[in-house]
């Protein structure tokens, strides 16, 4: 399965929960994108989740 290369973050596990409060297993799966990423000055591609790539981002507006 598919995890964030930067903080670790991959699939969680829960349940399911039916109004009659029956419960099946179920996944709740990272938003892992394939991202190019600035590192010791080249372009490397990285699998990322969404969160680590808004605070990069957000880290890089403020430096520059």
């Amino acid at each position: 399965m598919a995890k964030c290369e930067v903080c670790g973050k991959g699939p969680q596990f829960g349940h399911n929960v039916s109004h009659s409060n029956r419960r099946t297993k179920r996944q709740f799966k990272a938003n892992i994108q394939r991202v190019s990423v600035m590192e010791n000055g080249r372009l490397v591609r990285k699998y990322m989740c969404t969160r680590c790539i808004r605070t990069l981002s957000k880290d890089i507006k403020v430096r520059s």
